[in-house]
């Protein structure tokens, strides 16, 4: 099922963004002409990334018998470099428990290797982009 984005007419910048049953706004902020109303495409990336980390951590936790509690992940970016190709996103853990430090540090390595982690920094992707019929 494709992923579908359309212009929201009602703001300057706004789209109507439809996954599946779930549909949100995303905008530019306003030094980028937009209205504020909604995340970034930016934002976007970055979300995915610390969304992929905190569910990857809560699945993985879950299987192994492990106390985390809760998962709060911050993601950071600096795109100061971006036109010139480095793109750099920190993130930070917290990870709520009774977990031991060989525990945390095995958490650690397990969000280094979630999907979007190794998709974002070892897979070519190759993007196709068409005209649809007029």
């Amino acid at each position: 099922m494709p992923i579908i984005v359309q212009r929201n007419t009602l703001l300057p910048m706004a789209q109507t963004v439809q996954i599946r049953t779930h549909s949100f706004t995303a905008d530019n902020g306003v030094d980028g002409g937009g209205s504020d109303a909604g995340p970034s495409p930016h934002d976007l990336y970055d979300a995915a990334l610390a969304s992929c980390k905190a569910l990857t951590l809560t699945w993985y936790a879950s299987r192994k018998g492990l106390p985390l509690t809760s998962v709060r992940v911050e993601c950071e970016r600096d795109a100061s470099e971006e036109r010139h190709g480095v793109y750099k996103l920190t993130t930070r853990l917290h990870l709520v428990g009774d977990l031991t430090d060989a525990q945390r540090h095995e958490l650690l390595a397990v969000a280094e290797k979630c999907p979007i982690h190794k998709l974002m920094s070892s897979v070519k992707t190759e993007i196709t982009t068409l005209l649809a019929p007029a």
